[in-house]
């Protein structure tokens, strides 16, 4: 064996010597050999320790060519799943790491390489680190990676987040991936890059579709929706996932979609956009699949007041059911909220029939006691979905906002408009059907 090592050491030392005069003579091709034969010969006497040596006196050698340093970094990677062991993988990755940094003619290389240490960390359960390893890189600004590759190691250092449960960096670094960037169609991108454009490597083959990558990206935003409970949007993930082509053309992908969409749609609280998303999925033929959530939804639509005891004991067993299915995606809050829900559409319904209410109907038709409603009530007032003022000591809602002495007169104008309208076409039809009659006369 010391006869190997020496015997190594001396090839390595005449190949050192023809690199040297490659470099001052500035032969581009002949360095790239040279430098690659190192590597090579290290690699083939299996001398990792010398090769890491090797790869750092390589890249500080003086005057040393780009061309020479990134033949090698290149050269170097493929010998990462040769190794023997774990620790010697993560050397020889620390190693090409540290001889990358900094040298944006090898910074894919870095990308790849700190992609590969973090799955290692992650591996030994080490999230943390993995996490911050991965957030050293702002693959944003590479200019020559693949959109497909960018996407893809953004995505993954949003996962790692969600994984740390870190949820304000995850937002910020999932903010990186504009979601029109999946609306593009890939083949019709222009292939040829234009003189003095930089050339965009191809993606690696393990790298995901654009449509597989829009599927993760969704998934990861609706990990982050969940944590605060914000249903408008996971209902706006899940509407996303739903309208990808290889789900919306499989019935078994697409059903369990359309229930999630349907439950998160009725989760969330009132407003337009919730309106809008409730109309049109009411309109999908697909719905009609699923009539059970046909018929939740037209509940939810129609301005009518909801039994909530009869609703949950129609839903219960699907609501348990999708908790069960989505490994807790509606958490064990999500029932409260349906509740609650249910009491706000119920409260806006009366607001709409009722100009004044005693507060004790109220709370007969919403099924709970006079506190429960007024709070329910009160809060509703506060988040501004309804106006209303309660007369507590007379115990009476009034669900119409006070008017100012124009909009008073306003009214009383308008009305007497009507009114004066109303006479007029009476007199003329009166008199029509007393023309006809004396004309009936005369014959």
């Amino acid at each position: 064996m010391e006869n190997g090592g020496s015997n190594l050491d001396s090839q390595i030392e005449s190949l050192l010597n023809v690199e040297k005069q490659m470099r001052m003579n500035g032969d581009v091709a002949g360095l790239k050999k040279a430098v690659m034969d190192i590597i090579q010969l290290c690699f083939q006497a299996r001398a990792w320790k010398t090769l890491n040596d090797q790869i750092v006196v390589l890249s500080k050698r003086r005057g040393q060519l780009k061309q020479a340093v990134t033949a090698m970094v290149q050269q170097a990677m493929q010998y990462i799943d040769e190794t023997p062991d774990v620790e010697t993988k993560i050397e020889l990755i620390k190693t090409l790491n540290s001889v990358s940094a900094g040298k944006i003619y090898v910074e894919i290389e870095r990308a790849r390489l700190v992609k590969r240490l973090a799955k290692i960390k992650e591996e030994q359960g080490q999230i943390a680190e993995a996490a911050d390893l991965m957030q050293e890189i702002a693959v944003e600004t590479f200019g020559a990676m693949a959109k497909t590759e960018k996407i893809a190691f953004i995505l993954e250092q949003v996962r790692l987040c969600l994984d740390r449960q870190d949820y304000v960096r995850a937002q910020i670094l999932s903010r990186k991936i504009s979601p029109r960037v999946f609306e593009s169609d890939p083949s019709k991108e222009k292939k040829k890059p234009k003189e003095g454009e930089s050339i965009v490597e191809e993606a690696p083959a393990d790298i995901p579709s654009l449509l597989e990558l829009k599927r993760i990206y969704y998934e990861h935003m609706i990990r982050y929706y969940s944590h605060n409970n914000e249903y408008l949007e996971i209902c706006r993930c899940y509407k996303s996932i739903y309208e990808i082509p290889s789900v919306k053309e499989d019935p078994s992908k697409w059903i369990p979609v359309l229930r999630k969409i349907c439950w998160y749609l009725v989760l969330a609280p009132h407003d337009p956009m919730q309106s809008s998303l409730l109309n049109s999925t009411l309109e999908d033929k697909n719905l009609s699949e699923i009539p059970h959530f046909r018929l939740l939804l037209k509940q939810v639509i129609t301005m009518e007041v909801i039994q909530w005891t009869a609703l949950w004991n129609a839903f219960k067993d699907e609501f348990e059911n999708e908790k069960n299915l989505l490994g807790g995606s509606l958490g064990d809050k999500a029932a409260e909220d349906l509740q609650e829900r249910i009491i706000e559409h119920n409260i806006l319904v009366v607001s709409k029939y009722y100009t004044r209410i005693t507060v004790k109907r109220l709370a007969e038709l919403l099924c709970l006691t006079i506190e429960e409603a007024e709070k329910h009530l009160s809060d509703m007032v506060v988040s501004k979905a309804l106006v209303a003022k309660v007369d507590r000591p007379l115990g009476i809602v009034c669900f119409q906002s006070a008017k100012d002495s124009n909009d008073v007169l306003n009214s009383w104008a308008m009305n007497l408009e009507k009114v004066l309208d109303l006479v007029e076409k009476s007199c003329h039809q009166i008199h029509k059907e007393t023309m006809v009659h004396k004309a009936a006369l005369k014959v």
